[in-house]
């Protein structure tokens, strides 16, 4: 299988994961309740695979776009996008503590899980430069309505969920409830963000391997 198709059917166990944990966990609310909360428990196997398939995704993505990320921006972008794999690896072997624990009651496992999601900003960041080099890449030309379209989904979905959990978080003084709906942003989040894997991945599948590649000489 390509890392393309790899990254594929990662993205898609990951999102069939999530569903799935909806009704096995339904005693979650998923309004007001990080997916992170999902590793806690019984269960919270799943959700550890699942960020672990989301990092394979990460990956998958990440070799099959490679041939066209040999400038310096690309290599930037890598360096940022793998550190947010790396964020994702570490978020799922680390159990994230309850929304609502203290900061002082906070533990190993759950500074590291934080940690880990500190990491994504640097993904994202990563991926940003990701789509630049894809949209100006001649070899990318009948794929730039469909990067435009993913990256377009990626922002609006980043935007709204930092600036909606920014919000309710600062209303709360940190203290979560079903009258905090942080759940819902950060869905919209981490789904955008797999949707623009998803759409990058297919596209560096039909464009193919035939297609030679920029040099490592050209400007980024």
């Amino acid at each position: 299988m390509s890392a393309a198709g790899v990254a594929l059917v990662a993205n898609g166990v990951f999102v069939v994961l999530l569903f799935a944990l909806h009704g096995l966990k339904a005693d979650l609310d998923p309004s007001w309740h990080f997916l992170s909360e999902y590793a806690i428990g019984r269960w919270g196997w799943l959700m550890q695979g699942a960020f672990l398939t989301l990092a394979g995704a990460n990956l998958g993505t990440f070799a099959a776009i490679r041939p066209w990320l040999g400038t310096t921006a690309g290599k930037i972008g890598s360096a940022l996008f793998l550190a947010g794999t790396c964020g994702t690896v570490l978020a799922g072997l680390c159990v994230t503590d309850p929304i609502n624990t203290p900061p002082e009651a906070q533990t190993l496992s759950g500074m590291l899980h934080n940690i880990g999601g500190g990491l994504g900003l640097l993904g994202f960041i990563g991926t940003l430069i990701f789509s630049a080099r894809l949209l100006r890449d001649p070899a990318w030309r009948a794929a730039r309505l469909a990067v435009g379209i993913a990256t377009t989904l990626l922002v609006l979905g980043f935007l709204f969920s930092f600036v909606s959990i920014a919000t309710l978080t600062t209303q709360a003084n940190g203290v979560f409830s079903p009258e905090t709906p942080i759940g819902w942003p950060n869905r919209v989040g981490i789904l955008s963000g797999c949707a623009w894997l998803a759409i990058v991945a297919w596209q560096s599948r039909q464009i193919g391997t035939q297609i030679v590649p920029p040099t490592t000489a050209a400007i980024g």
